[in-house]
């Protein structure tokens, strides 16, 4: 009956493949009343008025709602709460949802939207980081100086005196775009008002039905025991929905109004504008080497540009900073973070949150620094190998380390050294790597409770229910947990069932978020299932007349040891219950105090039980005409601990390594004078199949000593290695280097001709010497 470590496919995959999986917006609700929003078309301005008058008149207009109808502003942090669902008193972006309205179907709804008046006076806006920081700009948020919503300073160890050991000190500076999630799935909710009861019920397409829970009965002025909220399927999420968004709480309180049920379904267009992503960010890298390789000293400055609210943006700008430690070794680190607001979408969490893009920089500049000092990539890094247990500067905790392995594999695997720097003109090998948490060691929301719960029912027919609030949204982490339960008990997975994210009935979990479900989630089911175990050890115990150490517990049976004296899994179970009925047992489990980080201001962000490692070779063509970058191969290998589903870890890994290879070649948001440029897919361009290459896997198992059977993160440490192994590649193929993501024809071709110019001119020179 073992089942860790066999490849298994995820327990929904029927209903998935089939088209028999129900998503919220395929919810049969009945007749329901259509939920719109309309958005503001000035990016600052304060409001004036909003009359909403005629729109109440229209026939089948159930109900009309503005910020006015909201108790509290909203926000996933809880010291950077300043955002309401409507925009009350003033907008602060393009495409900020200003007024809502609930009718008998979406034509009546769309005439009460336009027939609604509104007046906002306009403010100056600004558009980037630099513009909202400049002297004189007009405030977004009241006592935000400087429209700094966090700033990081941060040094630790002796930063000058590492620079002045180093044989080779280089800065540089980098620039990134903003990015989006591309979720498949549209943002959609259904909200059910009891009028009679008070009771409100939510079906949503949240990553943290929890939070989201917290966040309703706070917008709405109600007590959390009057609502219910419900995770349906989920076609994925990458960050997008890890906080809870304007349209959940528009649609309860529309639903409220009407005294109904109101569906919202969004377009593509709206998933643009509510946002979430990656913010654009600029990077100023300094870092000092030892002709050895080793790392003296790092100084970094970073600006992000989060648009318009808080979010998780003071937690992203802590992540960029606190992940420069825990990959390498590092002498002595000085970080400053500025998360800055400005005009447009409010940035949040995205896959790999924080430190996709400070680890482009980091490693694109250990590489050209390696190509200095004459040392190999590879080596450069081995130079700077950690051996846990270790301690990092910044009180992060390191228990295990399987990158020395995924190095080895990738150098081997890709031919590095009978290749790198021999292939033909225009094609090229690049290499970097990267690390990622195992879930955040302490929780946005600190109450003191478990990190993760879980409850196991088992009653008279013998089958064992699961009962979690872990939100799956495609990584398979059902599954897991039916995994991990079926190889505690030695049961097959047939007889394990899972109820999950429902909180009428589940038990409350933090959400889907910084790769915390296998690790922690995986350690609580570990445990309920040894307490089930032992429950059903001590029944069969009793009625067999023995001592439970006497016991051999085979899964669907038990027997003494040493006798043919043995009972059938279906009468241990009624053995069990012949006192007490249906049996529901828990697990729980927490971060221990040491990897929960240090004292300092910020510093739980980055700490984490245990720390995923990956290593990533890219091979490219570039076509020096035109700029263009096909990604001909990847070889990536990732240290998780353990594979507790082989198959469900080697799809994430590679779904990291194309949302990598997205960013990096070609998804960027782009705005003119707030207006989103990009708001579709077509626009948007994230890559298909055509662009997808072969990516070759390989898994290392390091065993964290804290992880469940010693797994730890898998689907997010990837992604931060793919762009530099792809940067790094494209100079190895063309000798540019590029420090601007994402890397687009015309930027490519843009630093091919200056090369090119450069060359010219240093050969004129050159030759009138």
């Amino acid at each position: 009956m073992d089942t860790i470590g066999q490849r298994t496919p995820l327990i929904d995959g029927i209903e998935k493949v089939t088209g028999r999986a129900r998503y919220t917006a395929d919810l049969p609700f009945g007749e329901t009343l259509v939920g719109r929003i309309r958005r503001s078309a000035v990016a600052h301005g304060v409001i004036r008025r909003i009359d909403t008058s005629k729109a109440r008149a229209l026939a089948g207009v159930r109900a009309v709602i503005t910020g006015e109808d909201f108790a509290a502003p909203y926000g996933v942090i809880p010291i950077a709460q300043n955002e309401w669902p409507l925009a009350r008193g003033k907008v602060r972006y393009r495409g900020e949802p200003l007024v809502a309205v609930a009718a008998v179907d979406d034509a009546t709804a769309q005439a009460a939207l336009a027939a609604i008046d509104i007046d906002i006076e306009p403010l100056p806006a600004y558009f980037s980081a630099a513009d909202a920081r400049a002297d004189g700009a007009v405030l977004l948020h009241e006592k935000k100086v400087g429209n700094i919503e966090r700033e990081v300073d941060h040094t630790f160890g002796d930063v000058e005196l590492g620079f002045a050991q180093a044989d080779l000190v280089r800065e540089q500076t980098f620039h990134y775009a903003e990015v989006a999630h591309g979720q498949i799935e549209l943002n959609a909710a259904v909200a059910e008002y009891e009028p009679e009861r008070a009771r409100l019920t939510t079906h949503s397409v949240t990553q943290v039905p929890y939070y989201l829970h917290l966040t309703l009965a706070q917008c709405l002025g109600m007590d959390t025991s009057q609502i219910r909220v419900v995770k349906p399927f989920v076609g994925g999420g990458f960050g997008h929905r890890v906080e809870p968004l304007n349209f959940e709480m528009v649609t309860a309180a529309l639903a409220r109004a009407a005294g109904g049920t109101v569906k919202m379904k969004q377009s593509r267009e709206d998933s643009f504008l509510t946002h979430r992503g990656r913010p654009e960010t600029d990077i100023r890298l300094k870092i000092g080497l030892r002709r050895s390789g080793q790392i003296t000293a790092v100084d970094c400055e970073i600006v992000q540009r989060g648009g318009a609210y808080g979010g998780y943006g003071l937690v992203t700008i802590l992540y960029a900073g606190a992940l420069l430690h825990a990959l390498y070794r590092v002498g002595a680190v000085k970080y400053r973070g500025y998360r800055v607001y400005t005009n447009t979408p409010p940035c949040g969490a995205m896959r790999g949150h924080g430190a996709v893009d400070v680890r482009h920089a980091f490693e694109s500049l250990l590489d050209s620094m390696a190509r200095e000092l004459n040392l190999d990539p590879f080596a450069l890094r081995r130079a700077n190998l950690i051996t846990p247990p270790y301690r990092t500067l910044n009180d992060l905790q390191v228990n295990s380390y399987g990158l020395p392995e995924c190095i080895d594999w990738v150098e081997q695997e890709s031919g590095w050294k009978a290749r790198h720097g021999k292939l033909p003109r225009g094609r090229g090998l690049g290499f970097a790597c990267s690390h990622y948490v195992s879930g955040s060691a302490k929780p946005v929301h600190w109450s003191g409770e478990p990190h993760a719960v879980i409850n196991l029912k088992l009653d008279f027919d013998g089958g064992i229910t699961i009962l979690t609030g872990a939100s799956d949204i495609g990584q398979g982490s059902s599954t897991l947990l039916t995994q991990v339960v079926a190889e505690v008990m030695h049961l097959p997975m047939q007889r394990i069932r899972v109820v999950a994210t429902d909180s009428a009935l589940t038990p409350k979990d933090n959400g889907s978020y910084s790769s915390r479900v296998s690790f922690m989630v995986g350690n609580a089911a570990l445990r309920a299932a040894e307490a089930l175990k032992r429950v059903l050890i001590d029944a069969a115990a009793k009625r067999l007349e023995a001592s439970p150490d006497d016991i051999e517990w085979l899964g669907e049976s038990a027997r003494v040891c040493g006798t043919d004296r043995a009972l059938e899994f279906k009468q241990v179970v009624q053995a069990a219950l012949a006192d007490t009925g249906t049996l529901t047992v828990k697990g729980a489990w927490s971060t221990p105090p040491e990897t929960q980080g240090g004292k300092f201001r910020g510093a739980a962000v980055g700490s984490t039980a245990g720390f995923s490692y990956a290593a990533t070779a890219v091979e490219v063509s570039v076509d020096e005409d035109t700029g263009a970058v096909k990604v001909e191969r990847v070889w990536v290998a990732h240290d998780c601990g353990r594979a507790l589903n082989p198959l469900a870890v080697e799809g994430q890994v590679q779904g990291a390594v194309w949302m990598g290879m997205g960013q990096a070649l070609s998804e960027e948001t782009q705005y003119h004078d707030g207006l989103h440029l990009r708001p579709n897919m077509l626009d948007y361009r994230i890559p298909t199949i055509v662009e997808s290459p072969r990516i070759d896997v390989h898994l290392v198992e390091s065993n964290d000593p804290l992880g469940p059977f010693g797994a730890k993160e898998a689907s997010e440490g990837a992604i931060h290695s793919f762009a530099p192994a792809l940067t790094n590649a494209i100079f190895d193929a063309t000798g540019i280097r590029l420090t601007e993501l994402p890397a687009t024809p015309d930027r490519v071709l843009d630093a091919i001709v200056a090369r090119r110019r450069a060359e010219k001119l240093r050969k004129a020179v050159a030759d009138k010497g």
